[in-house]
């Protein structure tokens, strides 16, 4: 009995460091993700303030949302977001693999750039950066900034849908901003379904620098 007992007490004990490690594990990624998150929006909006006023983007800059011609850096910075309504705003990098998804919402590959005409798709953890989509509405306004203009969507709708369900990034016809996370939003583990928010732009805001055609 007392070696039962012994037992089941350093297996709560076991269970309890295994609960602190996580934990400690958890906020040191919050953390990192902030302190990228902070120093991305200085950068970028230094950027921001020097091509609104001579024209240029900083050179040198991996801030800078110019893209190359083979496309930007994966990790560089393309955009910043914002939802006003949910006091949401972040710096938004290119990719998805899971060290860009630690620091921010990543954009899709192979769907247009930020700032472009089409079907622009990002994609974010449920449980940081997108977990106040839970909260969206139709008609909430998106605001997406590049170093060539501020582009506006308005909601139009929310879906559930499968992670094999790629249809939500196909071209719409419109020009549209697809956000993708995990969904149920409070599930423990690898979720089984895909939200997905779906806004059209309704107002586009080019800066002096940007070209007519984009």
């Amino acid at each position: 009995m007392k070696n039962k007992q012994r037992l089941l007490r350093w297996g709560q004990y076991v269970l309890a460091a295994i609960g602190v490690v996580a934990l400690g594990y958890r906020a040191a990624v919050f953390l990192n993700a902030r302190l990228y998150q902070a120093r991305a929006t200085r950068a970028f909006e230094g950027n921001l303030h020097i091509t609104q006023r001579d024209e240029q983007p900083r050179p040198g800059s991996r801030s800078s949302t110019t893209p190359s011609p083979e496309g930007p850096l994966e990790g560089s910075v393309v955009a910043q977001r914002a939802i006003p309504r949910l006091g949401l705003e972040s710096i938004v990098v290119e990719g998805v693999e899971a060290r860009d998804l630690r620091l921010a919402p990543g954009h899709i590959p192979g769907t247009p750039l930020p700032g472009k005409a089409g079907n622009v798709a990002i994609a974010g953890h449920r449980d940081t950066f997108f977990r106040p989509l839970r909260l969206i509405r139709k008609n909430d306004v998106i605001q997406l900034t590049t170093l060539r203009g501020e582009d506006h969507y308005r909601v139009v709708s929310t879906e559930i849908v499968t992670p094999s369900n790629i249809q939500v990034l196909y071209p719409t016809g419109r020009d549209t901003l697809t956000l993708v996370t995990c969904y149920p939003f409070h599930y423990v583990g690898a979720a089984p379904n895909r939200f997905i928010v779906r806004a059209e732009r309704f107002a586009r805001r080019p800066f002096q620098n940007a070209s007519p055609s984009e």
